[in-house]
């Protein structure tokens, strides 16, 4: 998420102040005084980023020099001899040529199109890290596996936040199914919030794409407008953050006496998640990440442009014959008539307080009411397009 949009947004359609906007994203007050003015001066182009200092950096390599490496380059390699940066360096040497370093003549080289990529054999330092900007920006999610007394394996689920590293989630199945993971996903969002994005692997449990089809996860994130991304095939190093909990886990649960069923483990798992969630700083974060998880504002869902509560419950259902779905509040039912244009459609309820939203399959908004408590059925006025 761009923060400096995020920026203002806050302050010019929320009209929330400088010094609150600047606590809740960790920022200074003048920077976010800077986006907004930056903003009214040149709206959102304004706001993207531009390299500062000169066009070509005056301590590049001189052409003529490049031009050596590039020639003794070409006759190494057509002499069958070594061609690498250190080989190219001692020849210039030979010559009386300054040397530069390794690395510089490596990008010389890689400039003009000398050398093919082989990421497989790059080192961990070069590798690409990402984070997310703020809280429920971005969730990742994955399976792992784990044996009970006597042998018997059992699966567990987990989703991390991506900014923080706190568990939203990590739950004990026998056998992880797609359904299962909906489920914890929808557990994991009642307490937590909506997530702007979900990252899995491409396992069965997360998508049906190269069967032709799609999971529950899968169509149930799209009605809600909610972008699900899947890591490269055999590169586990994209969803790292949640693999890593796993390694974390695992490693406490070896020292803990073995399990003898799903309940036992789970309990288990529970204290250790509250422990890591609370109590356990985090190198990336330098605290526990649920005090990171808390100290921003979190990544706001919005749904045809309006924004979705945090603290929204979500329903799955059905719409019936009648073209009435159903819901309860403080223990009692209450019917919305949405019309019999839509009996049998399956949709999601989005439920914050008395605030209700119902979305069709294909993410149509079918309704948006305020629930009126002391009425058993009320039929929605409006419809959105």
């Amino acid at each position: 998420m761009d923060l400096a949009k995020y920026c203002v947004n806050a302050v010019l359609i929320e009209h929330r102040s400088h010094r609150e906007v600047a606590a809740a994203l960790g920022r200074s007050k003048s920077w976010v005084g800077n986006q907004v003015r930056r903003f009214e001066r040149g709206g959102e182009e304004a706001l993207v980023l531009h390299k500062r200092g000169p066009k070509v950096s005056p301590r590049r390599t001189a052409p003529e020099l490049e031009d050596k490496i590039v020639t003794l380059r070409k006759h190494l390699v057509e002499e069958g001899f070594d061609a690498g940066a250190r080989t190219i360096s001692y020849h210039l040497a030979k010559q009386g040529v300054s040397p530069p370093a390794l690395a510089t003549i490596h990008r010389v080289l890689t400039r003009r199109g000398f050398v093919t990529a082989q990421p497989q054999k790059r080192p961990r330092n070069s590798f690409i890290r990402f984070e997310a900007d703020l809280p429920n920006e971005c969730w990742q999610s994955d399976m792992t596996h784990w044996k009970l007394a006597g042998d018997r394996p059992v699966e567990i689920i987990n989703f991390i936040d991506d900014h923080s590293r706190a568990v939203m989630a990590s739950v004990v199945v026998p056998v992880a199914k797609a359904q299962d993971v909906l489920d914890v996903f929808y557990g994991a969002v009642e307490r937590y919030g909506f997530p702007s994005t979900v990252l899995t692997d491409n396992g069965a449990i997360y998508t049906a794409a190269y069967r032709g089809s799609h999971t529950g996860m899968e169509v149930d994130l799209a009605r809600l407008g909610i972008v699900m991304k899947h890591g490269k095939p055999y590169h586990p190093q994209t969803q790292g953050k949640v693999e890593r909990f796993h390694l974390t886990l695992k490693k406490w649960l070896r020292k803990q006496p073995l399990c003898q069923d799903i309940e036992h483990l789970q309990r288990a798992i529970d204290r250790f998640v509250t422990y890591y969630n609370e109590e356990r700083p985090h190198t990336a974060r330098g605290c526990a990440p649920m005090m990171a998880w808390r100290a921003k504002d979190k990544a706001v869902l919005e749904i045809e442009g309006q924004r979705i509560d945090p603290k929204t419950r979500v329903r799955r259902d059905r719409v019936d014959k009648t073209g009435v779905v159903t819901l309860r509040y403080r223990s009692r039912l209450h019917h919305i008539g949405i019309g019999r244009a839509h009996r049998a459609k399956h949709v999601l309820i989005l439920v914050a307080d008395l605030d209700v939203r119902v979305i069709a399959e294909d993410g149509e908004l079918l309704c948006h009411i305020t629930l009126d408590p002391t009425k058993n059925y009320q039929r929605i006025q409006t419809k959105r397009k």
